[in-house]
């Protein structure tokens, strides 16, 4: 919109100067020396319009007039000397142009004089800014980039651009298979990440909030049965992340979500596989009763998966005898950890009973239950049985699963050292190294044992090695 046929008010009368056509009477942008007083200057840059016009009418300028200069109606200004905000930019470059308002002391223009040399102002951005506002300063920042302006120059249009996150995606208006897809290709991709660089609860509870929301848009019976299980499977990894992230009630509340989804479709694989992840993380977490409970449910209900079940997608083998022997395993970790006389046999039967349901085949490695027998023979002090049960749990994990693998790794370590083997410093510092580039606390609780018997053993090797081991321990990636 250009003006250019308007002429000056008087800065302090208001009153039109000579040459003014008829027509321009009610029309006449004011003296700019207005925009450099001091207390003008800042009502600029904050963008506030209703401050801006309250100066404007105290030096004459009528509400007609200023709603013929912007292209408002005179209720728009009167709301908006009301106290309503102004943050449509092209409304603000209507106003700066109108009133002949130098753009860069609004910080609506970053190319003019003073935008890189430091003698404009450059206003803070206002609580909301539309796209058009926000593509202008896209190109303004790109422009100064290719011009080789320096960082310190570019830093304000940089400021600006720290903008409130993005509204929402919109739903799909019509759920379809591919949605399906796309959340199980989710699940499985989030689980590649975790197996590689340890867990990122944020990042797959953002999944799982993401899923939960498709759940809502209509669609057919099946698609949407279809839906709920994986949307289950999805909570199912993210539950294991926040477990494996030392996040317990953040697991605890993603495995009963996958439970209540679980049980909506009547699928005993994700209602077993929820339970049994629950009771494992409430064992590792220090209540080894109620995980034990937890775990048993889990078993029982795994007696409903069917027997040719494929699904490899949340622990890696695949039917009911894998989920049940999974469950074994961790009800003998969970029995370990009780203090009464018929614990150590029962954790044994468990353990036994397990490898006769189960055993996965090389091709399928997930699904240990090489490391539970370790762990439980370790506690009990009988380290040449505990160590090759910890070698084949380090041989199943590798190529596999770094996070596994290192878990493993310093798992064995601690049998070695404990042991006075003469690799096991060796072996205790490429696992302390290797938990190091992990974000699982998991993993990392793992090295306070190594840690202890590093300690155990003369030497200053040890000593710094075991050091090293509690720092890491203690770090939260």
């Amino acid at each position: 919109m250009s003006y250019g046929h308007a002429h000056h008010l008087n800065a302090k009368s208001g009153q039109a100067e000579p040459g003014a056509s008829p027509a321009d009477d009610l029309v006449s942008p004011v003296d700019p020396a207005l925009y450099r007083r001091d207390d003008v200057r800042p009502v600029l840059a904050e963008r506030d319009i209703a401050a801006l016009y309250r100066v404007l009418k105290d030096v004459g300028v009528t509400q007609r007039q200023i709603a013929e200069l912007t292209g408002q109606s005179q209720s728009e200004v009167s709301e908006i000397l009301a106290g309503r905000k102004v943050l449509s930019y092209d409304l603000l470059v209507r106003i700066a142009e109108g009133f002949h308002v130098p753009r860069e002391l609004m910080g609506l223009s970053y190319g003019e004089p003073g935008a890189y040399g430091g003698q404009g102002t450059v206003a803070d951005p206002p609580q909301g800014v539309d796209t058009e506002m926000l593509r202008r300063r896209l190109i303004e920042l790109g422009a100064g980039l290719a011009l080789g302006a320096p960082a310190a120059k570019l830093a304000p249009l940089l400021k600006r651009l720290e903008l409130p996150d993005p509204s929402p995606v919109p739903l799909p208006s019509q759920l379809g298979a591919v949605h399906v897809a796309k959340v199980r290709d989710l699940t499985r991709r989030l689980g590649d990440a975790r197996r590689v660089y340890g867990p990122d609860p944020e990042v797959s509870g953002a999944a799982a909030a993401w899923g939960r929301r498709l759940l809502d848009v209509p669609g057919t019976d099946a698609v949407r049965k279809a839906l709920m299980v994986a949307v289950a499977e999805l909570h199912i990894e993210a539950g294991w992340e926040a477990f494996d992230a030392g996040l317990y009630d953040r697991a605890i509340c993603h495995y009963g979500r996958a439970l209540q989804l679980a049980t909506e479709t009547s699928d005993a694989y994700c209602q077993a596989v929820a339970l049994n992840r629950a009771g494992l993380a409430t064992v590792e977490y220090g209540d080894p009763n109620e995980g034990l409970k937890l775990l048993q449910v889990g078993t029982v209900t795994a007696l409903g998966i069917p027997a040719d079940e494929p699904r490899p997608v949340v622990v890696g083998g695949s039917g009911r005898a894998a989920v049940q022997a999974i469950a074994l395993a961790d009800s003998a970790t969970a029995l370990s950890c009780l203090d009464y006389p018929e614990a150590a046999r029962a954790a044994d039967t468990a353990l036994a009973k397990s490898r006769e349901l189960w055993q996965p085949h090389p091709d399928q490695p997930n699904g240990d239950l090489d490391r539970p027998a370790a762990c439980l023979e370790l506690d009990r002090d009988r380290l040449d049985t505990a160590q090759p049960f910890a070698a084949a749990s380090v041989r199943r994990w590798e190529g596999v699963s770094q996070v596994g693998h290192t878990h493993s790794g310093v798992l064995l370590a601690t049998i070695h050292v404990r042991a006075g083997e003469p690799d096991g410093l060796r072996m205790a510092h490429s696992a302390v190294t290797a938990a190091a580039r992990l974000t699982s606390v998991r993993v990392c609780r793992r090295l306070e044992p190594l840690a202890a018997a590093l300690e155990a053993r003369p030497g200053s090797d040890y000593r710094e090695l075991a050091r090293m081991a509690r720092q890491v321990a203690a770090t939260r990636a």
